[in-house]
């Protein structure tokens, strides 16, 4: 946690016109975390203090389970006044509904866990009334429709687990393929195979905290665009995807 005077500072230095990248080289605070800091500068308690649950469990699970949620998930209102979370897990990926379960579990072990058939997917579900305080990016309408912050004590979370936030947000809206394509060598063209990953979400904001932690960890990514527009994060360099394999791996 950074007290008030530290985060001032910071946001000094980028009213000055300075770039979120200078500032964070400069200063050693992630891009995430100042950018966080424009929409509230007071810091908050590890939990807030308006509901008061436990705070996770399970930090670690707590960073990929936060991944799964901004990908796949969503969390309703129950009649008894508490909260479903629900994370769509595809149905040729029974290893990562077995994660995705596990991690729910790890967050808050006295949770119940339910696994919902749908059409093509199992939406590993628990009932908790405080998953809203826990996942303060709930709200009304479309995720990729409001704005996507991190509070501080998530963006900690994060900072410290940042390969399992990588890896929740793979596993839910992401893809590790194998592209290929051909060369001409000695006058024969001859087709090359390499492997890539693919992160895909419609909101801006889930993207940017996608590339704020992948620059983090040192991986190369590039943007791909649909009609010109920034939709896909794309890692095909070698060093980079031989970290990602190392660290996120494909679904299964």
């Amino acid at each position: 946690m950074y007290d008030v005077s530290t985060r001032k500072r910071a946001l000094a230095l980028v009213e000055q016109g300075r770039s979120l990248n200078s500032v964070s080289r400069e200063t050693g605070i992630s891009r995430a975390a100042i950018r966080s800091w424009r929409v509230r500068l007071e810091p908050l308690p590890r939990m807030m203090a308006t509901a008061a649950p436990e705070p996770p469990a399970d930090e670690q699970a707590y960073a990929y389970l936060l991944g799964l949620y901004l990908g796949d998930g969503c969390i309703s209102s129950h009649l008894r006044t508490g909260h479903y979370l629900r994370i769509a897990c595809a149905d040729a990926w029974p290893g990562l509904i077995e994660q995705c379960r596990d991690a729910i579990l790890r967050v808050r072990p006295a949770a119940h866990v339910y696994l919902l058939q749908r059409q093509g997917c199992i939406a590993v579900t628990s009932y908790y009334r405080h998953w809203p305080v826990l996942f303060p990016q709930h709200g009304p309408g479309k995720k990729h429709e409001r704005p996507i912050v991190l509070e501080p004590w998530q963006q900690a979370i994060v900072d410290a687990h940042p390969w399992e936030f990588v890896r929740g947000l793979i596993h839910s809206d992401g893809c590790r393929i194998t592209n290929w394509t051909t060369r001409m060598v000695a006058g024969e063209r001859k087709r090359y195979e390499y492997p890539r990953y693919f992160f895909t979400n419609v909101s801006a904001d889930i993207r940017r905290l996608c590339t704020d932690t992948l620059d983090r960890l040192g991986v190369r990514w590039t943007y791909c665009t649909r009609n010109g527009v920034p939709f896909s994060i794309s890692v095909a360099r070698k060093a980079s995807v031989a970290l990602m394999d190392a660290h996120v791996g494909p679904k299964y």
